[in-house]
């Protein structure tokens, strides 16, 4: 199951919801440009989880990665 999709901005958004506790951590592990948010700013228990990264931009219903472009 992919859970990225590319929004009407380009921008990589996270399919799972703001709710996919698991999922949000295995893509972090997966990660690596996966970078910590500062602690206050965490949402999940999981240290390494995309809901505490400091490239997740929340929308709505979900996150986009901000991640820079890995070919830099």
């Amino acid at each position: 199951m992919d859970l990225w999709r590319t929004d009407r901005n380009g921008n990589r958004e996270f399919t799972g919801g703001k709710e996919s506790w698991e999922a949000a951590a295995l893509q972090a592990k997966l990660c690596r440009l996966f970078c910590p948010d500062v602690e206050e700013e965490w949402v999940a228990d999981d240290d390494r989880s995309c809901y505490n990264c400091r490239f997740r931009r929340w929308t709505a219903a979900s996150f986009v990665c901000k991640s820079p472009p890995t070919n830099i």
